[in-house]
C-alpha cells in the first residue's frame, strides 16, 4: 500500500479461523490491518472433542479422541501453506504469522490469549446481510464483538480488500469517544486516509453547540471531518452515510449490545449489503 509507519511497537492481531471462504476474505483484511500498525498475525484455530459420558462410552473413546486431534491438526498443517499463499498474491509476504491451535471453545479462548499475549486487535469474517444479523445474536463475531475488551475488525464475506480513503466514524459526543478516536486517527495517518466523522442528532439530543465546538477545535489539526445530520432514523442515516460518503470501513463504540441489535436489523443489513459491504471496527 506504500504505507508510512507511524506505530512505535509491533501490534498483535489475532485472527480466529475455520479456513472458509469467509475467514479467507476476512484474513486479507488483517493482513491489511496489520501492514497498517506495523502489526504480526497470530492465526487461531479451534475445535471441539464430542462430550461423552462416561458410563456410556466404548472403552476404546480416548482412541476416538486422539484421531480427531490428529485429524484437525492435519488440517490446520495443510491449510496454512494456502493463507502464506494468499498473503504472497497481495504482497504481504514479509507480514510476520504465526500459528495456534487450542479446543475448546472459541470466545474462551480469545479472552485467554489476549490476557496472555497482549493482544492489540481481533478480525473476524462474518457471514454476509444474514451473517450480521446473526452475529449480533450471538455468534461468535457478535460474542466477540460485545465481550472483548479490545478493537474487533468483522469483515463481511462480499467485501472486497481496498485501499482504505475514507474512514467513517460514528459518534455521540460523549468524553470517551474522543480516545476511540485518538486511535482511528493513528490508523488514517498510516493508510493517508480521511475520517468523516458522523453524529446523528435525534429530537431526544442532549450535546450542544458548544460541545460540537469542543470536538472541532480538538481535532483541527487531524484528517477529520464533521457531519451533524438531523433524523430520528439512526439506522437509515448510518447506511446512507456510509454509501453517500464512500466509507471504506466504518469505526463504531461498543456502547451496550442492544444497540448494536437494534442497528443490524435485517432492512439496514439489506440496504448495506446491497449497496457495499464494508468492514465494522469495533471499538470499547
Amino acid at each position: 500500500m506504500g504505507i508510512t509507519n507511524t506505530f512505535k511497537k509491533m501490534k498483535k492481531i489475532l485472527f480466529p479461523t475455520d479456513f472458509s471462504e469467509v475467514s479467507n476474505n476476512a484474513f486479507v483484511h488483517a493482513l491489511g490491518l496489520a501492514n497498517l500498525v506495523h502489526g504480526e498475525l497470530i492465526l487461531l484455530h479451534t475445535y471441539d472433542l464430542p462430550i461423552v459420558d462416561s458410563q456410556f462410552a466404548p472403552q476404546n473413546y480416548q482412541v476416538l479422541f486422539d484421531s480427531l486431534e490428529i485429524s484437525n491438526f492435519e488440517q490446520f498443517k495443510d491449510e496454512v501453506p494456502k493463507l502464506r499463499a494468499i498473503a504472497e498474491e497481495h504482497n504481504f509476504e514479509s507480514i510476520k504469522l504465526s500459528h495456534m491451535i487450542l479446543q475448546g471453545d472459541l470466545i474462551y479462548n480469545i479472552k485467554e490469549i489476549i490476557k496472555n499475549d497482549a493482544i492489540d486487535y481481533v478480525v473476524m469474517g462474518t457471514s454476509g446481510a444474514t451473517g450480521w444479523k446473526e452475529a449480533f445474536l450471538g455468534t461468535n463475531t457478535g460474542e466477540a464483538i460485545v465481550n472483548l475488551s479490545i478493537p474487533v475488525l468483522s469483515v463481511p464475506k462480499d467485501a472486497k480488500f481496498t485501499k482504505i480513503e475514507t474512514i467513517g466514524f460514528t459518534t455521540r459526543y460523549r468524553e470517551k469517544d474522543k480516545e476511540a478516536l485518538k486511535q482511528v486517527i493513528k490508523i488514517a495517518k498510516s493508510a493517508k486516509a480521511k475520517i468523516k466523522c458522523l453524529y446523528v442528532q435525534t429530537k431526544t439530543t442532549d450535546n450542544t453547540d458548544a460541545t460540537f465546538n469542543d470536538w472541532k477545535e480538538e481535532f483541527k489539526n487531524e484528517p477529520v471531518s464533521f457531519y451533524i445530520l438531523p433524523s430520528n432514523d439512526v439506522n437509515e442515516t448510518i447506511t446512507e452515510f456510509i454509501v453517500h460518503q464512500e466509507i471504506d470501513i466504518l469505526a463504531m463504540l461498543t456502547y451496550k449490545r442492544s444497540f448494536f441489535e437494534s442497528i443490524f436489523t435485517s432492512s439496514f443489513t439489506e440496504k448495506l449489503s446491497f449497496n457495499s459491504d464494508v468492514p465494522i471496527l469495533a471499538l470499547h
